[in-house]
C-alpha cells in the first residue's frame, strides 16, 4: 500500500480544490440539507500525490455539529477514506461537537457501506430531498449509480 499523508486544506489548495469538486460534482457548488455549499470555500483536509488530488474531505462546523459536505478518494483499498474521515472527527471533538453527521444519496450504496464500517447509523431519511436540490442545482442527474432514481438523502451520524 503506498503511503500518503492527509493535511488541512490551505488558502493555496483552494484553486485546485475548486477544480477537483468541478470535475467529479459536476459544479463548483454542491447541495445537502437543501442548502447550497461551495466546498473550495469549507473546512478540508486534503491528500496529494504530488500536485495531484487524490482524496478531499470538506465539511462545516455549526454549534455543535460538524456536517461532512464533501467526501472524494481516487483510491481504493489504501485506507485513504477513512484517513480523511478521522481526521474530520478529530477536528470535530476539538471543536467540542457533539455530532459527526453527513448525507448520502439514496443510489450511493458504497458510501453507504462505507461510513457503516465506520461506526456511522442511519438517523433519518429525507424523502424527495433531492427533487428539491435539483431547484437550486437543476445539474443534479436524475439517475445514478447502477441506474437507481436519485430521490432521497440518507442522514448518517456519529455521536461525539
Amino acid at each position: 500500500m503506498p503511503a500518503f499523508k492527509v493535511t488541512p486544506v490551505l488558502q493555496e489548495d483552494r484553486e485546485l480544490v475548486n477544480e477537483f469538486i468541478q470535475r467529479l460534482w459536476y459544479d463548483e457548488r454542491v447541495v445537502a440539507n437543501g442548502r447550497l455549499f461551495t466546498p473550495s470555500e469549507l473546512h478540508g483536509v486534503i491528500s496529494y500525490d504530488r500536485k495531484t488530488i487524490i482524496g478531499l474531505v470538506t465539511y462545516v462546523l455549526e454549534g455543535d455539529t460538524c456536517q461532512i459536505i464533501t467526501l472524494n478518494s481516487l483510491v481504493q483499498g489504501w485506507g485513504l477514506g477513512t484517513a480523511l474521515v478521522d481526521a474530520v472527527r478529530e477536528a470535530a471533538v476539538a471543536a467540542k461537537c457533539k455530532r459527526l453527521m453527513l448525507l448520502v444519496n439514496n443510489d450511493n450504496i458504497t458510501a453507504f457501506r462505507f461510513f457503516q464500517k465506520r461506526g456511522f447509523n442511519l438517523v433519518a431519511v429525507h424523502r424527495n430531498a433531492l427533487e428539491k436540490a435539483r431547484e437550486v442545482k437543476p445539474m443534479i442527474p436524475a439517475e445514478g449509480y447502477n441506474g437507481i432514481p436519485m430521490r432521497d438523502e440518507m442522514e448518517m451520524e456519529i455521536l461525539l
